[in-house]
């Protein structure tokens, strides 16, 4: 059996103890929830009773998030399924150091920052190398910090445009039976860098920009034979280039630009016969100095929590079928007599 331990918290400013606490202790319920841990409240003092390993958790994540808040973070729910989701990875993370790195403040004045140690980690590369390839499961932020950087970089003038390039590869369907003409029938796979630059900047800045030329979303076909300067490109679901088209791109870049590429290698939509360019340019640049590869988990993973849980159980039932085939007997093949 595990050891239970009891541990008492006092915090001293009772107003920052009820945003802690969250609105109707929805807060307090998370850490419950996630750990296991009763809690108990009496004004600025909490109880806590569980396992040792969960009360020491809990009592660190508390603590930790009270500093955000006399810090100026205001903290959600979801933050606080964050917070112990990197105590958790890594209990001597600093919270401070993660969740005060201030990305972008959006239109509607929402601070983007990183929630994780792999997006912190991201972010730096992205702020220290020229190319940088960010390669995970869906959900973990890869596109969005990247678009969030890309804006960042253009409102403080180190470049003049953002051009997002995406492969327009069928997952599943195909583009001769969507409705219209060419563009029609590759928008709907360029809706999501639209969706992220609508959040960022609001539907009318980004009408605007997109109008001036400044920021430009098309199909990764169209980058051929162009020198991209004064440019924050992005390359994404990357895992869909081939390997021409992931050298063609790379070697788009021109002065004064960086590159971030986003995939995931296991949601591959190429034909079988094809070869992965993202999966070939990790084998190919991992040692050249300058790029960096930055590798996502479902861990990472910052959209509704059953998203996390449904990577994993698709991750465990793969893992399962690998495992099952790699035991299974190979039949010798018959000669011809």
């Amino acid at each position: 059996m595990k050891a239970t331990a009891t541990e008492e918290l006092s915090f001293n400013d009772n107003a920052l103890a009820g945003q802690l606490y969250g609105e109707l202790n929805r807060n307090l319920a998370i850490i419950e929830e996630t750990t296991g841990v009763e809690l108990q409240v009496r004004g600025g003092l909490v109880t806590l009773k569980g396992n040792e390993s969960e009360v020491a958790l809990a009592a660190s994540a508390l603590r930790k998030l009270y500093e955000l808040i006399r810090s100026g973070y205001p903290v959600y729910p979801r933050d606080v399924a964050y917070a112990l989701r990197v105590l958790e990875a890594s209990p001597r993370a600093d919270l401070k150091d993660i969740f005060l790195d201030q990305v972008y403040i959006t239109a509607e004045q929402k601070v983007i920052s990183p929630k994780s140690i792999n997006q912190k980690t991201y972010i730096d590369a992205i702020r220290q190398h020229d190319v940088v390839f960010a390669i995970g499961p869906a959900g973990t932020g890869k596109t969005y910090l990247a678009v969030a950087m890309a804006v960042a970089a253009y409102t403080n003038r180190r470049i003049k445009s953002i051009i997002l390039a995406r492969p327009a590869v069928e997952a599943g369907e195909r583009l001769g039976f969507l409705p219209g003409d060419l563009a029609e029938k590759v928008n709907p796979y360029l809706r999501p860098l639209h969706d992220a630059l609508n959040d960022l900047l609001g539907p009318g800045k980004v009408a605007q920009l997109l109008e001036e030329g400044v920021i430009e979303i098309a199909p990764l076909a169209f980058m051929r034979g162009r020198t991209l300067n004064d440019a924050f490109v992005i390359l994404d679901e990357a895992q869909n280039s081939t390997s021409e088209q992931m050298k063609m791109f790379l070697t788009r870049l021109g002065f004064n630009s960086q590159a971030v590429i986003t995939g995931d290698i296991t949601q591959v939509d190429l034909p079988t016969e094809k070869k992965s360019g993202l999966i070939e340019a990790r084998r190919i640049l991992d040692r050249v100095k300058g790029i960096a590869f930055c590798d996502f988990s479902d861990s990472d993973v910052v959209r509704h929590p059953l998203v996390q849980k449904i990577i994993r159980a698709y991750q465990q039932t793969e893992e399962r079928q690998r495992k099952a085939a790699d035991g299974k007997p190979t039949r010798k093949k018959q000669s011809d007599t």
